[in-house]
């Protein structure tokens, strides 16, 4: 059933809510239809102490997406995987208690049309997206429409953007700032980027949006160092390979524990 409480803004009103308890943040990342009974997926992840969950709808040409995730879309992809089909199963789920934002690229968007698309994600009980590939100078045109439908659109921002481009992307951001803490595409790796602490802090320069740092943070340690930075973090090729390899809900469930557990340890506000 579609989400009974989700409203216009819900994603930044229940992030910014646990934010200011002094949570750190945890969204995972599952490929729609990756697995049969993918959607066992999005309720572990609830019940490990996700604040929000990433939902990718695949993309045959994911170009910030390193080997995890393009291998995940390319296994949904030849389940039979489409976004109709992903968020029609996303519609038969109960509230899970946490948003749900969607991740794609601008190319399946401009299939159906702006309009199309985001009433789709909303009837959906979808809250957010976000769209990799869109660039806040021509953002505007989705970022109206997703808006009317009641979908808050969330943009990236990478170190290598200007201090006056990120402020543009902080303020025009809804639901909160995604930021990417290296210049590269996803996946896993052994350290946190040392660029993600000097992003997160220029973002912060601009806004008192929730910012959730991603790409390459894999380990318990490394949430736990990214916390002292952003509000939380985004995990997604850390828990696809786990998924490609054959992790079922349970496993995923005890991975993102000790990836809360990692956030609730590091209490001191970001820096």
């Amino acid at each position: 059933m579609t989400n009974p409480t989700l409203t216009a803004g819900a994603v930044e009103r229940h992030l910014r809510a646990r934010r200011d308890t002094g949570r750190g943040l945890l969204m995972p990342f599952v490929t729609g239809r990756i697995t049969p009974g993918w959607t066992d997926c999005l309720r572990a992840f609830a019940a490990a102490g996700a604040d929000a969950i990433e939902v990718g709808l695949p993309f045959s040409d994911p170009t910030l997406d390193g080997p995890t995730i393009q291998e995940a879309n390319d296994t949904a992809l030849a389940r039979g995987a489409s976004a109709r089909r992903i968020l029609a199963d996303l519609a038969e789920l109960p509230d899970l208690g946490v948003p749900l934002v969607a991740s794609t690229y601008y190319n399946l968007v401009l299939h159906d049309g702006p309009e199309a698309f985001c009433a789709a994600l909303r009837r959906a009980g979808v809250g957010g997206l976000i769209v990799p590939d869109l660039p806040v100078h021509e953002a505007g045109e989705l970022t109206d429409v997703a808006a009317a439908a009641g979908i808050e659109l969330v943009l990236l921002a990478s170190p290598a953007t200007p201090q006056p481009r990120l402020e543009e992307i902080s303020r025009r951001s809804r639901g909160f700032v995604y930021a990417v803490s290296l210049m590269g595409t996803t996946g896993e790796r052994d350290t946190l980027a040392a660029s993600a602490a000097e992003l997160t802090a220029r973002i912060r320069r601009g806004t008192d949006r929730p910012v959730l740092l991603g790409f390459g943070i894999s380990t318990p340690d490394q949430a736990r160092e990214a916390r002292r930075h952003a509000d939380g973090v985004v995990v997604g090729a850390a828990v696809m390979r786990r998924v490609l390899d054959g992790a079922g809900p349970g496993d995923l469930r005890a991975f993102l524990a000790t990836l809360r557990q990692a956030l609730d340890q590091e209490c001191d506000p970001p820096r």
